[in-house]
């Protein structure tokens, strides 16, 4: 459930080839804020509190990305079941390529901490992830070969928001996820108007192929994102319907700097 809910939050994972946008910048000082909610059976909670914020590194040209997933709500009250999970990504202004990604995971009492390095002349992600609740634990590492252009779950939605949008437009995209690479289709399959925090506003309504075999989570599910009809391609609402249940994420407030 944790998965599918942040992986949804973020809107996920999209690219075509390399990305060299001149307006890599228009995201520096950006905060987005989210709230995730799941329903079954009529029943709807509220799950999460989800927020983005990028900027420039003061002392390189690396744009930096944070996002954090907290717990809330009748999660912790009926349920008792707590998370949070911190991502921050290091992605390179210039070609929009991800070069470090680290995690701090927490599950009621479990904990890991993880770091992906890029390197692209080795043509390697080098993958380790450590138990701080447990020093002596020998650390997991994965390796896995990669292309000349990757993202992971968090830099790729800003990279499809610098992408151009057309109903009918499909791509694909590399995604690394905790050392391994997955290939990602997607769909631009209609536009629509959607009721959001900042009014009525045209979107794009977004299929990514996330479930499945082979595929990041591999379970029947499918998820639908909407991205407003402008310049900054905001996603405003993201939708997941899996044997769990049914999953909302909305944007609850943007805001520059």
């Amino acid at each position: 459930m944790i998965a599918a809910l942040f992986i949804a939050a973020f809107s996920a994972v999209f690219a075509q080839g390399a990305v060299t946008p001149p307006s890599a910048r228009m995201f520096d000082g950006e905060t987005l804020k989210y709230e995730g909610k799941g329903s079954k059976l009529k029943l709807s909670i509220a799950i999460a509190d989800l927020t983005f914020a990028a900027a420039m590194s003061p002392h390189s040209t690396d744009l930096m990305i944070k996002a954090d997933a907290v717990s809330k709500g009748s999660l912790l009250r009926f349920f008792r079941y707590s998370f949070l999970q911190q991502y921050e990504s290091t992605v390179d202004i210039h070609t929009f390529r991800i070069l470090k990604t680290t995690m701090h995971d927490v599950q009621k009492e479990r904990v890991r901490d993880s770091e992906a390095i890029f390197d692209y002349k080795a043509k390697r992600v080098s993958y380790t992830e450590t138990d701080p609740k447990d020093p002596t634990r020998p650390p997991r590492r994965i390796a896995s070969e990669i292309g000349t252009q990757l993202y992971d779950m968090i830099s790729a939605i800003y990279a499809v928001r610098m992408l151009p949008f057309a109903v009918g437009k499909k791509f694909e995209f590399s995604v690394s996820d905790s050392g391994l690479v997955y290939k990602v289709p997607f769909a631009i399959t209609a536009r629509e108007m959607q009721k959001t925090v900042l009014g009525k506003v045209w979107c794009f309504r977004v299929e990514p192929e996330i479930f499945g075999n082979g595929r990041l989570i591999e379970r029947e599910g499918k998820m639908v994102i909407w991205m407003t009809d402008d310049a900054r391609h905001t996603p405003v609402r993201s939708q997941i319907t899996t044997d769990f249940g049914k999953f909302n994420i909305r944007l609850k407030s943007s805001s520059k700097q």
